[in-house]
């Protein structure tokens, strides 16, 4: 005999995340008003934890529009976006999409960019462990770049914007405002990092996004190199290996040695 309990669940997870749904007939209650008034409070509950989950994952986005703006739009994307695992841990990872196709957020036109950021902090603080190499171990790759391979950290993530994204990031800590910040400048490149216990952010020179991209697909260092150097013409390979190797960033060095 096949249980009614799959059935139950379907019906009640659809009524919590559908504000239009009717109770769930076999809720028990002592009255239909009852039922409906125990069901609304825990469906509440629910987008309350969910929002409040949210806003811990993504405190700066939320000082960046205050937290009505945040929590209403929370709102919206929880209704939008339920959960698809039991492990919040992975709940949220496309807020930043969300915030970018939401429009009353267009006057913090980096708001969607800075949710990039603080997801990729947020997943790398929870990515695997490993050992950064120490600097000796890295001490030839220069030398013989056309055949070094580096493997990298797997908490690393790379994220791209048009605004000054870290720089913000920084003028938002837990003591900064929810007024936004109105800079002049470019764009800025970030690099996401987990070495030890504390997550790094730390702004990337240009070319370096493309350099640490090809590194992670697998190419030499020399390949890679060519890579950063056709998008940016004066990109120094020694000093941004360098800051990849003092960053932590590097894990590990094959040689990729190719045929004759």
């Amino acid at each position: 005999m096949t249980s009614p309990m799959p059935e139950l669940e379907q019906e009640f997870a659809g009524a919590v995340w559908d504000a239009s749904a009717e109770v769930p007939a076999r809720l028990a209650g002592r009255s239909e008003a009852s039922r409906t008034r125990r069901f609304g409070v825990y469906r509440n509950n629910v987008y309350l934890s969910l929002i409040e989950a949210l806003q811990g994952r993504f405190p700066v986005v939320a000082r960046l529009v205050g937290e009505e703006f945040f929590r209403a739009m929370a709102r919206l994307y929880v209704e939008q976006s339920p959960p698809r695992s039991a492990v919040l841990l992975h709940y949220g990872g496309d807020l930043p999409a969300f915030i970018a196709s939401f429009a009353p957020a267009d006057s913090v036109p980096y708001l969607a960019d800075m949710a990039a950021l603080e997801w990729a902090r947020h997943a790398a603080y929870h990515a695997a462990d490993a050992t950064p190499l120490p600097l000796e171990a890295l001490a030839g790759a220069v030398d013989d770049a056309a055949d070094t391979v580096l493997e990298l950290h797997p908490s690393l993530h790379l994220v791209s914007s048009a605004y000054p994204v870290v720089t913000i990031f920084e003028l938002h800590g837990e003591e900064a405002g929810p007024e936004p910040v109105r800079l002049q400048g470019g764009g800025e490149d970030a690099l996401i990092l987990r070495p030890h216990v504390e997550v790094q952010t730390r702004r990337l020179p240009e070319g370096a996004v493309a350099f640490i991209r090809a590194l992670r697909d697998g190419d030499t260092i020399l390949a890679a190199y060519a890579a950063a150097h056709t998008q940016a013409p004066a990109f120094d390979l020694a000093s941004n290996l360098a800051g990849l190797m003092t960053s932590g960033a590097i894990i590990g060095v094959t040689q990729k040695r190719v045929p004759a």
